[in-house]
């Protein structure tokens, strides 16, 4: 038994974080190590043009897009691991169908079903029911971690292994990790003793048409959704261009993703800690979109030296690892209470439509309009991005809170209201069947003492 109201986090607690950050990274890492490689490598499989490319790329998404939210509403009724264990393995079973692949359409085959391996929503809502409301925010911070740094480390390994081993040695690797991870649930999670419905990280039906009629949220899901479009997109032509115009042999493309990547980590980091500070987040984002803009003009102009490609790659991950970054906290802070869930299960299936389109896209661009096709094409998605972001709103700066409630409390007729007139909350929902009461708040105007008063805090058990 540990203290309930203990600042750090419990063994158990963080064997759950550390446990499912694992299993998250290696997930991840197995679905991108195949970006920097397949456009170069992809050309030698059978039937192989652009268009098949791209899609190969982008086809996860596909099966991501439409699973991801039911596997989570699934994982509801049957329990969450038996959802991450089939989830695991549908993964590693299509690594193994791509990796015996000899044609192109084995390995879209294979992307497509390892993006039916939509495990995300259940390894959060397992997370929820291992930790306790004041180290919630801490452990899914941590698996956001887990994922940029899989980006990052697969930008680098993908190369390397695929030069070693080749495209089919990638996805058997990519597979093990799978594997691994099945293991890792095994041993080192701990196993939950309560299923906690939780709208901060699942989706609520409820939630679900205000979230898809928010116009502010629906920026953001565009946001997400034209990132990943130009991600995938780029990732057709710049490990081409880097062939075909900087001469450099795709074995050595992964220092110049290292590079990228390092600078780009760094460059991000005083953009957000002033766009935080200041309280001026909107125009971070206004900014590195901007940037993104120019980054593709730029190699449409000027991509024709390695020196110049390398410099564009620099930038242009910089900007894409602040939008990363920034996009998911701006869905935190304008996502109603109670809602936020159900607002990353929203934009998390934008994104994966996302690259499934701009495999697709892009494979189609480079196949009909060379590298300047697919340039000129991520510019205008870039620009429809600027256009609807010009017109959102500067995003409240609130943390939200999940609060339990007393059996008294939860009888109090508008309490909702009361709550809401106390100085820093900006709005508030009861949820009679969680015995609790999400709140967002401002913590620089939030009168705590207000707030204490009006809620009489349910007993805690352990």
């Amino acid at each position: 038994m540990h203290d309930p109201h203990s600042e750090r986090m419990s063994g158990s607690e963080t064997r759950a974080a550390g446990g499912l950050a694992l299993v998250f990274a290696f997930r991840m890492l197995g679905m991108f190590m195949v970006l920097p490689v397949l456009a170069t490598y992809g050309m030698d499989l059978a039937g192989a043009t652009p268009v098949l490319i791209g899609l190969a790329i982008g086809a996860y998404g596909l099966t991501q897009a439409v699973l991801q939210i039911p596997f989570g509403i699934l994982s509801d009724r049957i329990g969450r691991l038996p959802v991450i264990y089939v989830g695991l393995l549908i993964f590693a079973a299509g690594a193994a169908l791509a990796a015996n692949a000899d044609s192109i359409w084995g390995v879209i085959a294979g992307r497509v079903l390892q993006g039916a391996g939509a495990i995300s929503a259940a390894v959060m809502a397992l997370l929820s029911d291992l930790t306790r409301e004041q180290h919630r925010t801490k452990a899914m911070a941590m698996i956001g971690m887990s994922i940029g740094l899989s980006f990052a480390v697969a930008m680098v390994v993908g190369p390397l292994l695929t030069r070693a081993y080749g495209l089919s040695g990638l996805f058997w690797v990519t597979a093990g990790m799978a594997l691994l991870g099945i293991f890792i649930v095994l041993l080192m999670v701990p196993r939950a003793s309560r299923v906690l419905r939780h709208r901060e990280s699942g989706v609520a039906r409820q939630a679900l048409l205000p979230t898809l009629t928010h116009a502010d949220l629906l920026r953001l899901d565009l946001g997400i959704f034209v990132l990943h479009a130009i991600l995938m997109a780029s990732f057709i032509a710049l490990p081409l261009a880097l062939v075909e115009q900087g001469g450099l042999p795709k074995e050595e493309h992964w220092w110049v993703y290292l590079t990228a990547l390092l600078v780009g980590f760094f460059g991000m980091l005083p953009f957000i800690i002033y766009g935080e500070k200041k309280r001026r987040m909107k125009h971070v984002l206004l900014g590195a979109v901007a940037v993104l803009l120019a980054c593709e003009l730029y190699f449409w102009a000027f991509g024709a030296t390695l020196h110049a490609l390398v410099l564009g790659t620099v930038v242009f991950f910089t900007a894409f690892n602040l939008l990363e970054a920034s996009l998911p906290s701006l869905i935190s802070k304008v996502a109603p209470a109670g809602g936020k869930g159900t607002a990353m299960g929203v934009y998390s299936t934008s994104q994966f439509l996302g690259a499934a389109l701009g495999g697709i896209l892009g494979g189609w661009l480079y196949q009909h309009y060379s590298l300047s096709g697919v340039f000129l094409g991520c510019a205008a998605l870039a620009l429809l991005w600027l256009g609807f972001a010009v017109t959102m709103r500067e995003p409240p700066y609130v943390t939200s809170l999940r609060l339990p409630l007393s059996v008294a409390a939860l009888q109090e007729a508008g309490l909702a209201e009361r709550l809401q007139a106390v100085p820093g909350v900006a709005d508030a929902v009861v949820v009679v069947d969680e015995a609790a009461i999400y709140i967002k708040v401002d913590t620089q105007q939030l009168d705590r003492m207000s707030l204490e008063r009006l809620i009489e805090p349910a007993p805690v058990t352990c």
